[in-house]
């Protein structure tokens, strides 16, 4: 399963890197590379003589919903049925890109890499943000032109975006920081690691993701603090915050204070945001049992705009109203199922015996899933590829039953 393993943090990589994979291309590439993965899946298990199958709870709401998506296409209740198939599958790739992390993911010994890879990944992609930052031309890699603007940061167009992967793996980082997971030696590493990415997410300016952030840091704090064995440990978190406060000042906070001074001087567009929800409540009123078909809301909206001023609305900037909006209640209950079934089971998890490290992982996981879901409260980060499928396996890390190893020290 090793091969599997790597294809799926090698599509992990692809979609951030390929500006969210938010294009018809590499969202394409993405399906494709999960298909490709299950067959190889599939092989293998037959090369073995033997499919043992294991299962997340996630799994079930995740199905449901992928599941009435199909419904909605298959048989006519969508509005733009091509829009919902295109939909069903980016979603068919999530989940089956969910379901091969489930089987190829088993115990601690296999967790490891990915943790560390989507750490190192994410010290990677932010110090590329950074660079990128001060050394701005107006264009993506200083090559690929913004042909229709945007607030860009990093691979991704827009600096919202940037800040919502931040959010997804900053606290993998500080949660082993916080327990002291791994050997005294490597703290410093892992601290670096950590702040970096926390500097560019402050330098985004993006103010949901660093309200996010500070919840996300109120909510480690706490799960630590529960824990006797992780009182002790606050001291070294409060110095990493304190480290990451002094890089952030370091970088130059300005452009961040001006965006949050700006907040209440863009009248017009916090008013707009507002209009956008109250007419994506709208279109769930009128079809409150089945919506309008998953991927719609693009079409659907116009009808129900409050204003014209000749800007195309494709995401309703809140992905609990668009999910209602184009499934309606049959979505929404499989949403809340999914959230439910998260915390329900993370939180058992974090109470079971286990090493530091696969502690940390899993309450780093369950974390960075609960700012993202805040966040998702004024952005629409979950309909963004990259950091879709990242929220689903982080949600599967914290949500799994891992296979007892040796007892081994656990730095």
């Amino acid at each position: 399963m090793t091969a599997i393993r790597v294809g799926i943090g090698f599509l992990v990589a692809f979609a951030v890197l390929s500006h969210g994979a938010v294009e018809v291309w590499s969202q394409s590439v993405l399906e494709i590379g999960a298909a490709l993965l299950f067959l190889l899946w599939g092989f293998l298990a037959v090369r073995q003589r033997q499919v043992e199958i294991h299962w997340n709870p996630l799994l079930a709401p995740l199905l449901g919903l992928v599941g009435f998506v199909l419904v909605q296409w298959f048989f006519g209740l969508s509005v733009y049925p091509y829009l919902t198939k295109v939909e069903f599958l980016k979603l068919a790739a999530y989940i089956v890109l969910v379901f091969l992390a489930v089987q190829s993911f088993r115990n601690s010994k296999q967790m490891r890499p990915l943790i560390w890879f989507l750490v190192i990944f994410g010290f990677a992609v932010a110090l590329f943000g950074i660079v990128q930052f001060l050394t701005f031309n107006d264009k993506l890699y200083w090559l690929r032109p913004l042909r229709y603007g945007g607030s860009p940061f990093g691979p991704y167009v827009n600096r919202n975006h940037f800040a919502g992967l931040m959010e997804l793996i900053i606290p993998l980082g500080l949660a082993i920081l916080f327990y002291r997971a791994v050997r005294r030696d490597k703290l410093p590493l892992v601290g670096l690691f950590t702040i970096v990415p926390i500097g560019a997410l402050f330098l985004s300016a993006s103010r949901a993701g660093i309200l996010s952030f500070c919840f996300q840091l109120g909510l480690l704090a706490y799960l630590v603090w529960a824990r006797q064995s992780g009182r002790k440990q606050l001291p070294l978190a409060t110095g990493v915050i304190l480290l990451a406060g002094a890089f952030v000042v370091w970088l130059g906070v300005g452009p961040t204070w001006d965006r949050f001074a700006r907040l209440w001087a863009q009248d017009f567009s916090q008013e707009r945001r507002l209009m956008m929800l109250e007419d994506s409540w709208r279109i769930f009123l009128d079809h409150p049992g089945a919506g309008t078909g998953a991927g719609t809301l693009v079409t659907v909206y116009p009808q129900y705009a409050s204003f014209d001023d000749g800007r195309v609305v494709d995401h309703a900037h809140n992905d609990y109203l668009e999910l209602l909006a184009e499934t309606g209640i049959v979505g929404g209950l499989c949403a809340l199922g999914f959230v439910v079934l998260l915390f329900r089971r993370a939180l058992m998890n974090l109470q079971s015996d286990q090493s530091a490290f696969i502690l940390a992982a899993r309450t780093g996981a369950l974390v960075a899933c609960s700012g993202l879901l805040l966040h998702s409260l004024v952005d629409f980060n979950l309909h963004i590829p990259s950091n879709a499928l990242l929220f689903a396996l982080l949600a599967c890390l914290a949500t799994s039953s891992l296979e007892r190893q040796p007892t081994t020290s656990p730095r």
